[in-house]
């Protein structure tokens, strides 16, 4: 899977565990992102609706939600086989990322230009095209130089980046097969009849994931967009950006959100670093149902805990802290099911303080 903030690694075990335990049959992921809780809940034997606005994690939902057994995955080792074969050839992944910004070696920038265009000449159906483009974005992400965001890259290459790219087969996911969509998430809440859990994992602060994820928003759409500033960022992110990315319009989104899902289950992932009090919304899951909660003490993403640096690479402030707590919040009619979901595990009190955090 590629490096991502907020990808909820280190959940996984836990979100599969809270799916087991709940009577779910199915899940709707609707900020799916790599889609790691997504796989999550499909291990645990739910349907998965797997949703992002993210292009990239619609490819990624193909590969790892929407794929089975009917897909053929011989063909699929021959045809990437073929495709990792081809000589380089410079193009826009070359000029834009290599030349005029240094995510990648040339070397490698050119073999993602031919093997990108090859994918598009397939013109392979789904979800055959999803694995072809998660293999490409997780051999590019291997090879990359940045420190997991790309708002910038290292002042001089990571040795990772010197190696060569190398295409491998996206892992089959246990579980039934899912479906994929790239919605708005709130207007997607209002159409989940059928659904038995919603997964809410939203963007917490002012950052935007199609700023931090330009790169490959790019490779998988293909468009050869025009390109800003040293990170060589999309023109479209000037003007892309989520209601969740801003702090006047998070919370009444958040809401929003809550109170159209039709699922009688919610779990939520929150961090205590966001715009919300997970307190605050553990109040709002409690107006649905009954709530539990769990805390996770978890490391700050790696840039956050490699100081504070100018743009000559000078480290010129400190950080404040390197850890952070992400609270799992479950919300259902059961008052038995949601006592017993953190398995015994000591969940701290969430009450909340005062107003939601604006």
């Amino acid at each position: 899977m590629i490096k991502y903030i907020g990808s909820k690694r280190a959940l996984v075990p836990l979100i599969q565990a809270v799916a087991e335990r709940l009577p779910i049959r199915s899940a709707a992921d609707l900020f799916a992102g790599t889609t790691r809780a997504g796989q999550a809940f499909r291990r645990a034997g739910c349907r998965v609706v797997s949703n992002d606005v993210a292009t990239y994690s619609e490819a990624l939902g193909q590969a790892y939600i929407a794929a089975d057994e009917r897909l053929d995955r011989e063909g699929l080792r021959a045809l990437l086989a073929r495709l990792g074969a081809l000589p380089g050839r410079a193009g826009y992944v070359t000029r834009t990322f290599c030349e005029q910004a240094r995510f990648f070696s040339a070397e490698n920038g050119a073999r993602i230009d031919v093997i990108r265009d090859a994918i598009a000449q397939a013109g392979a159906p789904e979800p055959l095209r999803g694995c072809l483009l998660t293999s490409l974005l997780e051999a590019a992400d291997r090879v990359d130089s940045t420190c997991g965001l790309q708002m910038a890259y290292l002042k001089r290459p990571a040795p990772r980046s010197l190696r060569p790219l190398e295409l491998r087969e996206p892992a089959p996911v246990a579980g039934p097969p899912g479906e994929v969509t790239r919605r708005d998430a709130n207007a997607l809440a209002r159409e989940l009849d059928g659904v038995d859990c919603a997964y809410l994992d939203p963007p917490y602060n002012g950052h935007s994931y199609f700023s931090n994820y330009h790169v490959w928003e790019t490779l998988v759409r293909w468009d050869d967009p025009p390109a800003y500033g040293v990170a060589r960022k999309r023109a479209d992110c000037r003007t892309t950006r989520s209601a969740y990315n801003r702090a006047r319009e998070a919370w009444e989104a958040l809401s929003d959100l809550v109170g159209a899902l039709t699922t009688p289950w919610i779990v939520a992932s929150v961090s205590d670093e966001g715009f919300h009090d997970p307190a605050d919304v553990a109040a709002l899951l409690a107006e649905r149902g009954h709530v539990a909660a769990l805390a996770i003490d978890s490391p700050r993403y790696v840039g956050a805990r490699i100081g504070i640096h100018n743009p000559a690479g000078e480290r010129v402030g400190t950080v404040s802290h390197v850890r952070n707590l992400e609270y799992l919040i479950v919300s259902g009619p059961d008052r038995v099911a949601v006592d017993a979901v953190f398995g015994g595990a000591p969940a701290p009190v969430l009450s909340a303080a005062g107003p939601p955090r604006r």
